[in-house]
């Protein structure tokens, strides 16, 4: 920790801001080639536009700032070449606007930093008739990238205070409570540190470090709790020696917390099966971090506990009994269920359809200008264009043709019912034998009927012809995630099953606790759908419904999802195994789970709710879909699946959970979680 820890606080500098791309798509290909062959006129390229309501900006102040605005831009080494407004494309009839571009001389993740850079400075050019603001996919992924840092901060500050509190009430203990959070900040530390050393070697999107700092506070809350309450069990409740106490949680929370870590991992692995630079780095980000909060968890918090010994005690609520492993209040729980499974069954299943419903009808799209706050550079500069020059403006079509076809490629895009119009081919500025042609589509970048313009494009223009643009990048992005979708779904489920199969060694409940998993995913998405596609409770929440669900959020906020419900899945059922093995009695297994786990469980979930909806509260609307997506699925998971439905189908199907044919046997490891 403390040799990864020194790199730590570079974290938010080094890291990049870009990557939302499919890798492999022909708008990826054609922006490689405008920023080789066309002086970096490409998608990632930074428009600065300059506009005055007053008067044609030849007059008054409009001449000197745009020459400050050219000299800002010509001296940034980093910017390939500076391209004055020209009339009839990038100067508006009235002369009132008009947009100056610096072309990108460096790769994507790059050009963010300068936009980062230098937006300031930009804005600061404009005077009291005249406004500067910089905008383009860079200064979006910038503002955005602002936006959101701030709104995790902002979270982060609000979560501390509520999971303190709940980690005091669930401990008992206000240095027992102090411990998941200081193993946090071990694991965090290292994570950060490791992070600024793998994008020396590839680019690691910040978005990496954002995520991994909420799921790592998450994991090592729950990690933590479950090893020390069992701790406690075995020191001050059966009163062993503090080696065996140790010796005890490794062999019974410590493997529980294992395979658990592991399903998070294997979870989190099949994200990696989608073409895309960020979402790669993000999940590689919360697997590094999920890697140090396991590392942390199972060799500095043992020796910490031994060390500490009944000190963990200090600071003791007065109510609290510390050696207390079994719960009567859940005991007695799960003797109600037991005696009345199926009233709670069906009425949980009935809950969560019934949220899950509205998942049928829902919409997905890369996210649109209404991400970012009304006050950013990127929007405001985004909304002058689109006033000036049409909807179309700000989504732009690069097509990259041979230069031998490009009149057959202009002839196509002016035809098509979907252009507003197309500028004249732009040869190479090199001696390869390429054309540029851009034209302005008719509608809004975000607009549905775009997706239908491209498509027909690409089926008509010639067959050299590779059709570009940041808002063609995205339906790419789309098209390629809701590709992978099935696939990384499918392989989570079945890689899910397997490990808990290997972990329980009985086929049929490892199957019913891996499927329970899909309501709680299904009910949480069907919220989604009702708050960020209709716009419900948007109001209260504090943002402007963008029509439809961010697209990545089916299969990146699924892989979330199922490793966290894999995870209490891994806690309740361990346990439950434990039980069963001891007793031979399905009864026992499922009330001694709900006894021994179910306190666990139920203030780890707590946990997690409180860290999750604090995004939900902040900030623009990709935080705010992952902190409502996934607070409601570990508030579904938690207390409904976990703590009534899955006990449920454990008294449903008795001894036959446990049951595992003699082949499988031979072929499974031998493991156990009963101690002693």
């Amino acid at each position: 920790m403390l040799g990864l820890g020194i790199s730590a606080p570079k974290v938010e500098h080094n890291l990049s801001g870009a990557g939302w791309q499919a890798d492999g798509s022909d708008s990826v290909a054609a922006r490689e080639l405008a920023r080789e062959h066309f002086e970096g006129n490409t998608s990632s390229a930074i428009q600065v536009v300059v506009h005055s309501d007053d008067a044609p900006l030849t007059e008054g102040d409009g001449p000197a700032v745009l020459a400050d605005v050219t000299k800002l831009l010509e001296d940034e080494d980093r910017i390939s070449t500076v391209i004055a407004p020209m009339p009839g494309a990038t100067l508006s009839e009235d002369g009132r606007t008009a947009v100056v571009l610096a072309g990108a001389g460096v790769d994507t993740n790059e050009m963010v930093k300068v936009a980062t850079d230098i937006k300031e400075e930009l804005g600061d050019l404009g005077t009291a008739s005249v406004e500067v603001n910089p905008t383009g996919a860079s200064l979006l992924w910038s503002d955005f990238n602002e936006a959101n840092l701030s709104a995790m901060l902002k979270s982060e500050m609000l979560s501390w205070p509520a999971t303190m509190a709940i980690l005091v009430l669930a401990f008992g203990a206000l240095v027992a409570a102090g411990l998941p959070l200081t193993l946090t900040l071990a694991g965090l530390a290292a994570s950060a540190g490791s992070l600024v050393l793998l994008n020396e070697l590839m680019p690691i999107s910040i978005w990496a470090m954002n995520f991994a700092m909420m799921f790592a506070l998450a994991l090592g809350i729950d990690y933590a709790l479950f090893m020390v309450v069992r701790f406690r069990a075995a020191r001050m409740g059966a009163q062993v020696s503090a080696s065996r106490a140790v010796a005890e949680m490794m062999d019974t929370a410590g493997k529980a917390v294992l395979l658990s870590g592991l399903t998070v991992l294997i979870s989190l692995s099949a994200v990696m099966l989608v073409p895309s630079p960020s979402f790669r780095s993000m999940a590689g980000g919360i697997m590094i971090s999920v890697v140090f909060i396991l590392a942390a968890t199972l060799t500095l918090l043992p020796l910490v506990l031994f060390k500490l010994d009944h000190r963990i005690n200090k600071f003791a609520l007065p109510w609290v009994k510390t050696g207390e492993h079994r719960s009567p209040a859940f005991a007695k729980w799960g003797e109600h269920l037991w005696r009345r499974p199926l009233a709670w069954g069906i009425g949980t299943l009935v809950v969560l359809i019934a949220l899950a419903a509205p998942i049928m009808s829902l919409k997905t799209a890369m996210p649109s200008i209404k991400v970012l706050p009304s006050e950013a550079s990127a929007r405001v500069g985004y909304d002058v264009v689109k006033e000036a020059f049409g909807d179309g403006a700000p989504g732009t079509l690069q097509v990259v043709v041979e230069a031998d076809e490009a009149d057959e490629a202009a002839k196509v895009l002016t035809a098509d019912r979907g252009v507003a119009g197309a500028m004249p081919a732009m040869p190479a500025t090199d001696d390869s034998d390429l054309a540029m042609i851009q034209a302005v589509p008719t509608v809004d970048p975000s607009d549905p009927a775009l997706s239908k313009t491209v498509d027909r494009l690409r089926a008509d223009l010639p067959d050299s012809a590779l059709v570009g643009g940041a808002a063609v990048e995205n339906l790419d992005l789309k098209a390629q995630l809701d590709e992978s979708t099935p696939l990384v779904i499918g392989v989570i489920l079945v890689l899910g099953f397997l490990l808990l199969l290997v972990a329980l060694q009985a086929p049929l409940i490892s199957l019913l606790g891996t499927l329970a998993s899909l309501l709680s995913t299904a009910a949480a998405f069907g919220v989604a759908k009702l708050i960020f596609q209709d716009g419900h409770l948007s109001g209260m929440l504090g943002f402007e419904s963008q029509g439809f669900l961010d697209a990545w959020a089916p299969v990146f906020f699924f892989a979330m999802i199922f490793a966290i419900a894999m995870d209490y899945t891994v806690f309740l059922l361990a346990s439950a195994k434990e039980h069963y093995e001891k007793s031979g009695d399905p009864r026992e297994a499922m009330v001694g789970a709900l006894a021994h786990s179910g306190r666990v469980i139920f203030a780890a979930g707590a946990v997690m709710v409180a860290v999750f909806f604090t995004f939900a509260i902040s900030g623009p609307i990709p935080p705010k879909e992952m902190g409502i997506v996934l607070g409601v699925a570990v508030l579904l998971d938690a207390f409904l699946v976990r703590l009534v439905l899955l006990p449920v189908l454990l008294r449903l199907t008795g001894k036959a959970a446990w049951w595992t044919p003699n082949w499988l046997k031979k072929a499974l490891p031998p493991i156990t979680f009963s101690h002693g």
